[in-house]
């Protein structure tokens, strides 16, 4: 059962993704803030993150960073959630160190296959 860490601070995002997601056989975490999902990740080593990109504290742009430049985290895919849809935003996110890309309001089956994709190509996370 893969473990997925949401890092969102819109409730009702976070709570209707996690549900679907649970409903789906994923764990999930929950971090409301950039700093808190990057403390979440390194204390509890998802299997892969979903990363709002507009969050309080520190943005999704700048978690990322910091998760991909540890190297007790770096292995971690993550996908960008993000209601900016222009090609600069995904390039953006791409650039910080997503491995993918996903607009909102989310398409759950697109998102799903991405998860899909990004978890069995990926080596598992250190533990």
């Amino acid at each position: 059962m893969a473990k997925l860490l949401i890092v969102e601070d819109n409730e009702m995002n976070r709570d209707m993704l996690s549900r679907r997601l649970q409903r789906r056989g994923f764990v999930t975490l929950i971090a409301t803030d950039g700093s808190a999902g990057v403390a979440t990740a390194r204390a509890e080593h998802p299997d892969l993150i979903l990363m709002d990109m507009s969050l309080p504290v520190i943005d999704g742009w700048e978690a990322t960073r910091q998760l991909k430049a540890d190297p007790a985290t770096a292995a971690i895919p993550i996908i960008a959630l993000t209601a900016h849809a222009m090609t600069s935003d995904r390039d953006k996110a791409l650039e910080a160190g997503c491995n993918d890309y996903d607009t909102k309001p989310v398409d759950l089956q697109r998102l799903l296959g991405k998860i899909d994709t990004l978890l069995n190509s990926s080596p598992p996370a250190a533990s």
